[in-house]
């Protein structure tokens, strides 16, 4: 009877593990190109709340900033602004402040 029930107990936690699996977290990524030619990749995880960027081949985790509307994340010498209407800007190096628009398709 023990093998029985040591039998019963590892196919229960065997399927406890399958189905209590957590999936990867939801994650988006969209790739903008901007007027000055810039191009970047950025990412976003729903439990976090930085931007983790591509670019320049580079790189980089903006945290998120405080903002009026939309959104702001800097760090490294990058600001990155998303606003809720309105093009997306990018300001990175010491180059000047350059309008970005979602690539149809990811080019990079």
């Amino acid at each position: 009877m023990n093998r029985h029930k040591a039998i019963v107990l590892a196919i229960t936690m065997l399927a406890g593990g399958i189905f209590g699996a957590r999936q990867a977290d939801a994650q988006t990524f969209r790739t903008y190109r901007c007027a000055d030619g810039t191009q970047f990749i950025v990412g976003f995880y729903d439990d976090d709340k930085r931007a983790f960027l591509q670019i320049d081949g580079e790189p980089v985790t903006l945290a998120k900033r405080l903002a009026v509307s939309g959104a702001r994340y800097s760090g490294a010498g990058i600001t990155l602004r998303i606003p809720n209407s309105g093009a997306t800007t990018v300001k990175h190096l010491k180059r000047p402040v350059t309008a970005c628009a979602v690539a149809d398709k990811p080019g990079l």
